[in-house]
């Protein structure tokens, strides 16, 4: 049996179920997701273990005009990693016309794939399907085609998990021939840390005004293992410190909440989801500190890991 590998990148909008997608794909949450625009700080690469296959996704930021230092990193980041992969699926949901962020997105990749060329090939992709009735789907695929020139369209529902699979099979057809790049069994190669940071944005981000996604960042001092008291049931136990910072006091006060009822239940959510991840009972630590406009600061971000 041929054996493919190798690396597909999602890009989109802001908000437009990259992350879910590329959680769907796996099979286990991988990335972050919220219902608000903007949530994905770091590429999140997700491994799909096949006995064909190896395909390994890179989630990005949602590409946007900048308004912010932050904006535009993050920006960048995406189109470094555009130039690193062996196919891009441009994700646009299916319950949203196409608009001027889009057609900007379907620009910068027609300089990757150009036409007859032998470029990146880039793949379509309809999310959301399960939102629409089925004449509105229909509109939208016509949409898209007429956008662009892509290698394939696909719609798909990460929810219902509609055409999942076949969009696998898709990105899959693009990769090179290949042996296996990472161990059976592993679903990413992100550090400890950084996952365990982006789990307790998400469940600081449950909520929350519209705000504060962009000016929320999260960074974990240390996880480390507690010694163990005598007459205990010998489970594992660790310490994992954690610091939120914001950009001014009123958004701090949103994120303790009311006598500090928010970040109790922020830390409560978060705890399920990192033992889970560390496979270990955990004592979460979780400070919130203000780091005035952090986000157009160049010092700032450089400690904030940006």
């Amino acid at each position: 049996m041929t054996h493919r590998s190798g690396f597909a990148c999602l890009v989109g909008r802001p908000n437009t179920g990259k992350s879910t997608l590329t959680n769907a794909l796996v099979g286990q949450k991988v990335a972050i997701t919220s219902g608000r625009p903007q949530t994905t700080r770091h590429v999140v690469r997700g491994i799909v273990h096949r006995e064909d296959a190896q395909l390994v996704l890179v989630d990005t930021p949602g590409l946007h005009r900048p308004r912010t230092l932050l904006g535009e990193r993050l920006n960048d980041l995406v189109r470094d990693t555009l130039t690193e992969v062996d196919v891009i699926g441009f994700c646009l949901p299916a319950d949203e016309k196409i608009g001027p962020g889009d057609r900007f997105i379907a620009e910068q990749l027609a300089r990757l794939a150009p036409p007859g060329g032998s470029g990146t090939p880039v793949v379509a992709i309809v999310t959301k399907t399960d939102t629409v009735p089925r004449a509105r789907l229909a509109e939208q695929l016509l949409a898209v085609d007429q956008l662009g020139d892509w290698a394939d369209i696909v719609p798909v529902s990460s929810q219902a998990g509609y055409q999942v699979d076949t969009l696998a099979d898709v990105l899959v057809a693009h990769l090179p021939e290949g042996p296996a790049l990472y161990p059976e069994g592993e679903l990413t190669d992100e550090p400890e840390h950084v996952m365990v940071a982006e789990l307790v944005r998400e469940a600081a981000l449950e909520g929350v005004r519209d705000e504060l996604p962009h000016s929320l960042a999260v960074v974990v001092d240390e996880i480390v293992p507690r010694e163990q008291r005598p007459g205990t049931d010998g489970r594992p136990l660790l310490d994992v410190r954690v610091h939120l910072f914001v950009e001014r006091d009123s958004q701090k006060a949103i994120v303790i909440g009311r006598g500090g009822a928010r970040l109790r239940d922020v830390g409560t959510r978060a705890r399920t989801q990192i033992e889970a991840l560390l496979g270990a009972r955990v004592f979460l630590d979780l400070h919130v500190k203000v780091a005035k406009d952090w986000q157009r600061d160049p010092k700032q971000l450089g400690r904030l890991g940006f």
